[in-house]
């Protein structure tokens, strides 16, 4: 099988992807950073009443209709307490915002604009608008008006609306749940002793963490030794527990001991490719059990972080009905770059801004798969096409963001 290109793996994992559909419901509480299942339609009217927007005194414009009106204070309405009762001609309430307005007024004068007179009188300094400093009923939303749509990402914004439409659960669309599969004799848990032969399984943490921060539920599978039968064990219980995607790590290739390829194979997997024209990362699996997608990250920490980024973070936000997250920046490179081979190389490399404020990166000397001092110490990824010919210090290169950056 020749090496398939990064763009076509790409497009051939999400094609076999769909969003889920399956909803369920959530506390308020629970519901930032999940997607809203079903259109979120308002409970009650809001403001429910019409509403003062300011301290002063309500009354009825028409009982004002020149500066220096005086009418008599007869009550007052704070928020939660409103005034009981009407007014009538040449009354006025002391009022809060957000207050009811009372019946018979539909104005407010601010306590700025009024002259407290003897005998609870008062007189105004300024001009009475109708309307003035009223909040009308409705005026933020109306019962049963749709205010959030399928497909919103929820934010503190939107929370904050939905409570104030009165809802207490929200439907939103179930996340992916993603069962992690590390396998290998050399590998041991970190705070274990490794043996002569043996090194701390890292991969699984990083991959973990991918899953969480694109809207997934994690499955850890733990690690599963060099065993057919103890690999098809895990992979029965990620089916039985409803997984929709499963990640391995390491053990994918054909060699003596890479066991998970062949083992997915013998219960029912579709192969869909397994090799990529890439730089980490070529021992790349894809493929299908049923309704489950696979995913065979290589062994390498730096492989499989790589190839997370690139594989696995766009297959969970399409199944998770998030927006693809854009990683991809323009910068130039600080240091002459060799001609490239056939595969596509990601070079891990620090960023900075030179003096005209572009961004400059800077490739690591070494490269190798295994080193993750340099991957956590890396900004961005240069990324070199295949066949990409020399570059001279300072030439454009496009850069895949690691994490976030100035």
């Amino acid at each position: 099988m020749s090496l398939l290109p990064v763009s076509d793996a790409k497009a051939s994992l999400l094609g076999h992807a769909a969003p889920i559909r399956q909803v369920e419901k959530v506390p308020l509480a629970q519901a930032a950073g999940r997607v809203l299942g079903l259109d979120l339609h308002a409970k009650m009217t809001q403001p429910p009443f019409d509403a003062s927007a300011m301290d002063g005194y309500a009354l009825a414009a028409a009982d004002a209709p020149a500066i220096g009106s005086e009418l008599t204070v007869v009550g007052s309405a704070a928020a939660g307490h409103a005034f009981d009762g009407k007014l009538e001609a040449g009354q006025a309430i002391r009022i809060f915002t957000g207050a009811p307005v009372p019946q018979g007024a539909d104005s407010i004068l601010i306590q700025e604009d009024a002259e407290k007179l003897d005998g609870n009188r008062i007189r105004t300094k300024f001009e009475v608008v109708k309307g003035r400093h009223v909040r009308p009923r409705g005026q933020d939303f109306a019962e049963g008006e749709t205010v959030l749509k399928s497909g919103t990402l929820i934010d503190f914004s939107h929370l904050t609306v939905a409570a104030a439409m009165n809802h207490a659960l929200l439907t939103v669309y179930r996340k992916p749940v993603v069962a992690v599969l590390a396998t290998g004799d050399e590998l041991v848990p970190p705070g274990a002793e490794p043996g002569l032969a043996q090194i701390i399984a890292s991969s699984t943490f990083g991959v973990a963490a991918l899953v969480r921060e694109n809207g997934a539920e994690l499955l850890d599978l733990g690690i599963v030794r060099d065993d057919p039968e103890k690999i098809k064990a895990a992979i029965t219980t990620a089916r039985l527990a409803g997984a929709d995607v499963l990640v391995t790590l390491g053990g994918a290739s054909v060699g003596d001991h890479d066991l998970v390829q062949g083992a997915l194979k013998s219960v029912g997997m579709e192969l869909d490719f397994w090799r990529i024209a890439m730089r980490p990362g070529k021992p790349l699996m894809v493929g299908r059990l049923g309704n489950m997608q696979v995913l065979g990250l290589p062994g390498n920490p730096v492989a499989s972080m790589v190839t997370g980024m690139l594989f696995l973070e766009p297959l969970l936000r399409k199944l998770a009905h998030l927006p693809e997250k854009d990683r991809e920046i323009k910068g130039v490179t600080a240091r002459r770059l060799g001609a490239n081979d056939q595969r596509q190389d990601y070079l891990r490399a620090t960023l900075s801004r030179d003096a005209d404020g572009k961004i400059v990166a800077d490739a690591f000397g070494k490269q190798d798969s295994s080193m993750m001092k340099i991957f956590s110490h890396a900004d961005g990824l240069i990324v070199r096409a295949p066949h990409a010919p020399e570059l001279e210090e300072g030439a454009a290169c496009p850069i895949l963001l690691i994490r976030p950056w100035p």
